[in-house]
């Protein structure tokens, strides 16, 4: 094995930093992308029933989505 000098641990350090920042610099590009196309992933929704009942109870809408006695019947 040849002995380095300073000179080139500098070169092969600033081409490993300067690899790597545009490895992040893809996977940051790519992730964007996928983002941009997949806008649903960001969308917060309900996880359960419960969460839903006081959401709507919360805002005033709890019986938004109720169903009238009479309309429950089905003909």
């Amino acid at each position: 094995m040849q002995p380095t000098t300073e000179a080139e641990r500098a070169r092969l350090r600033q081409s490993l930093i300067g690899n790597f920042l545009l490895l992040l610099f893809g996977l940051g590009v790519l992730g964007f992308l996928v983002a941009v196309d997949r806008a649903e992933w960001f969308t917060l929704r309900p996880v359960s029933g419960t969460s839903v009942a006081l959401s709507h109870a919360a805002t005033g809408k709890a019986d938004a989505g109720a169903l009238r006695p009479e309309e429950s019947i089905k003909r």
